[in-house]
């Protein structure tokens, strides 16, 4: 958590098609392929995976940082990793879209 109580949230939402949707949960889920490169970043808080009930191929990632720096020194950090994960997991995707980057106020 940041010095003054906030916490860095970035989301993001998922079209996924049904033939790719174990795989991206795999890929995306709190203990899959993205979340164990987060894990390596300092400040790393956790990461969810949400799959919408009415449409079960919308998915939101919900990441949670101590800060916004530590969300910029891992981007920074892990540059080339990131960048290699997002091109094999682009296949699993119709579109994609982040939603935004909050504070979540404690």
């Amino acid at each position: 958590m940041s010095a003054d109580g906030e916490i860095h949230i970035t989301i993001w939402e998922f079209q996924v098609p049904e033939e790719h949707r174990e795989a991206f949960e795999k890929h995306y889920g709190p203990n899959g392929t993205w979340a164990a490169l987060f894990r390596r970043g300092e400040g790393h808080l956790g990461t969810s995976l949400l799959r919408n009930t009415d449409a079960p191929g919308r998915y939101f990632t919900i990441d949670r940082w101590q800060s916004e720096s530590h969300y910029a020194a891992f981007r920074q950090a892990y540059a080339t990793q990131y960048q290699a994960i997002d091109q094999i997991c682009e296949e699993l995707t119709a579109g994609e879209h982040h939603i935004g980057t909050f504070i979540d106020i404690q």
